[in-house]
């Protein structure tokens, strides 16, 4: 079949003068200066705050913010995502944590370091990049430092989104297949569970590109090769090629039983081809239209590798 492009999110965020003035004040204290301007980040779906403030002193800052109450969603993503970021080893590709609160409203502040989102379709330097960078990740954080639920509890209602998916040849076979991924995917690494190109960050360097991985926004513990098949397949679907020798010869994958990678991608494709189902959310327009294209690109890699198409 043919997949439908599957495009950078677009977010709909508030933008700085509508945060309430005492939060503005509370995050003027923390940059040390007040802002004069913000650059907001457009990609994602949450509808909290994202943006780059500069400060009337020049310095930069990256931060994200919502409401407690009005975007509970979003505030409770934001949480998690500062548990996480305190307790990663310094050397793991991904922004350090400089500030955070939590009261009314939730906000995280993380170091800034430029760079961009990575080019699609992807190119080759910048998937190897973004894959190193799953690497280093994935070294460091086994065993978690942080208290995450494990991938068997948490995902363990998915495999039965399978019976809400409409019916396609060899719906059967890929619901059994994600009724056993239990067995296969669970492990002691912090995974990410929401690598994507707008997930990660590329970086131009004097010592070539290198990558770094944002938004640790839904933990959980489980095998050190999920982030790197998950990426993998949605780069599959935004034009990357040789995916599949990719998939034989990097460090974390190499070695996986063609099964366990199988029921992995089953997992992720009836969870997405689902969700699209779902009431559209106000505040994200766009998240069901992404969880199709992305339901289909898992669904489209699964079926290629067991000969389904």
């Amino acid at each position: 079949m043919t997949v439908p492009p599957l495009r950078l999110p677009q977010a709909r965020r508030i933008s700085w003068p509508f945060l309430p003035p005492e939060m503005r004040s509370a995050i003027e204290g923390h940059c040390g200066s007040p802002v004069v301007s913000e650059e907001a980040c457009e990609l994602g779906f949450t509808p909290g705050f994202a943006a780059l403030l500069t400060c009337a002193n020049g310095s930069q800052h990256f931060v994200k913010a919502a409401s407690a109450k009005a975007q509970r969603g979003s505030a409770m993503s934001y949480r998690a995502e500062i548990a996480v970021l305190r307790c990663l080893h310094p050397d793991v590709p991904a922004p350090g944590l400089l500030w955070s609160i939590d009261s009314d409203w939730v906000a995280l502040s993380t170091q800034y370091a430029g760079g961009r989102a990575p080019a699609l379709p992807w190119r080759a330097a910048e998937l190897d990049a973004c894959l190193d960078a799953l690497e280093s990740a994935a070294a460091l954080l086994t065993p978690s430092p942080v208290a995450a639920g494990p991938v068997e509890d948490e995902f363990a209602a998915w495999p039965s989104y399978w019976t809400a998916v409409l019916p396609r040849p060899h719906l059967d076979d890929a619901a059994a297949l994600a009724a056993g991924f239990a067995g296969h995917c669970a492990g002691e690494t912090l995974v990410h569970g929401d690598v994507r190109a707008d997930n990660l960050l590329i970086l131009d360097t004097a010592d070539g590109t290198r990558a770094e991985v944002l938004d640790w926004t839904w933990p959980a513990e489980g095998a050190d090769w999920l982030d790197t098949v998950t990426l993998l397949a949605l780069a599959r679907a935004q034009g990357a090629s040789g995916v599949d020798e990719l998939l034989a010869t990097r460090a974390l994958t190499r070695d996986v039983p063609a099964e366990a990678i199988d029921s992995w991608l089953a997992l992720l494709a009836g969870y997405f081809l689902k969700s699209s189902d779902d009431p559209v959310p106000p505040a994200a327009p766009h998240l069901r239209g992404h969880q199709r294209v992305a339901g289909e690109a898992f669904w489209d890699w699964l079926a290629a590798r067991r000969d389904w198409l």
